[in-house]
């Protein structure tokens, strides 16, 4: 996988937001409190690289108010560069989580009109200079459901990258609730970002939005077909990578990950997840993991199941990113579950 191999930093370019969360497993407002993360797909996946050694830059915007600066702050305390995250009018965006249980399953609820972020136009970037020493451009779906103008930075900023000669890394994100707020085509919109893109992250679900297909079979030899229509369809993608969840209550899931390439396939074993504590931006981690093998030149495997680690992992730790390093991943992978003193 060399040529996936970024030569620069790795710029993560998306929405910093607020999640306010129910305590416990409680449902919104059902007690006067309410818990705080600060969050965001791309933000997320910056974080979790800073925790695993690597020096990532956030490209964003937030209102200069304390929600504005504490999200800073935030990423600056885990590593996280943010010399390109520009001061602009507008409020911080916001995303409230009440964590499932049992059988009841978490809900989101978001209030992101009027942001910093979305009320940006394409003329407000500068790719170029925003874009200098970086060797790869990570985005997601995401920002492009926000709205026409999100969506025509984020063409926009793959554009740059190609041209510039940088990796560009997308994930579907798919999040029919934003979408459904204004009048895009989320399958035009995402199709003009992935044929630029040079790994996705993404499974069949979202390959048969892109494509317009349903995939027969099951397990495997599903998403194999569809990674191989994906490559025919797009053939600048080099990287498809995905996880696949099956969900037996809030508590218990089984997690298997896979890295597609045109020439072959690389599947974990599924690994049961028990006692979870929170599940939000447990792909986000899977992409930093992913991003991390690639950075560090690991094999397809080793990469693969860096990714799964991350994965797994989150699902332990409260709030939206991967706080894990190297040695944590050394540790899953030995299945070492005692205390390590």
């Amino acid at each position: 996988m060399h040529d996936v191999r970024p030569h620069g930093a790795i710029a993560c370019f998306g929405e910093l937001l607020l999640r306010y969360g129910a305590p416990g497993r409680e449902l919104l407002l059902q007690s006067p409190r309410l818990e705080v993360h600060v969050g965001g797909a791309e933000a997320n996946v910056a974080v979790g690289l800073a925790s695993l050694g690597h020096a990532p830059r956030m490209i964003s915007r937030v209102p200069d108010d304390p929600l504005g600066r504490s999200a800073l702050h935030h990423l600056r305390a885990h590593g996280v560069d943010t010399q390109r995250v520009a001061i602009a009018p507008g409020r911080m965006g916001i995303y409230y989580l009440a964590q499932g249980a049992g059988l009841r399953s978490s809900e989101i609820l978001y209030d992101r009109a009027f942001s910093s972020f979305a009320g940006a136009t394409a003329a407000g970037y500068d790719w170029e200079a925003l874009l200098d020493g970086v060797g790869l451009l990570h985005l997601s779906g995401i920002t492009p459901a926000l709205g026409s103008e999100p969506a025509a930075v984020a063409l926009a900023a793959v554009a740059a990258a190609k041209s510039l000669g940088i990796l560009v890394s997308f994930d579907g994100n798919y999040r029919a609730q934003l979408w459904a707020r204004w009048d895009g085509s989320p399958r035009a919109i995402l199709t003009g970002i992935v044929a630029q893109a040079d790994i996705l992250f993404g499974n069949h679900r979202d390959i048969s939005l892109l494509l317009n297909k349903d995939f027969g079979g099951a397990g495997p030899r599903r998403r194999r077909e569809a990674a191989e229509a994906m490559f025919a369809a797009f053939p600048g993608l080099k990287i498809i990578a995905s996880t696949a969840r099956r969900v037996e209550d809030s508590d218990r899931h089984r997690i298997s990950a896979r890295l597609d390439t045109p020439s072959g396939a690389i599947q974990t074993d599924e690994i049961a997840l028990s006692g979870i504590v929170d599940r939000l931006g447990t792909g986000d981690a899977f992409a930093a993991g992913i991003l991390h093998g690639l950075c560090k030149g690991l094999d397809p495997e080793a990469t693969v199941r860096a990714g799964h680690a991350l994965a797994c992992l989150k699902h332990s730790l409260p709030g939206d990113a991967s706080l894990f390093g190297e040695a944590d991943i050394a540790a899953f992978s030995d299945q070492s579950f005692d205390i390590r003193r």
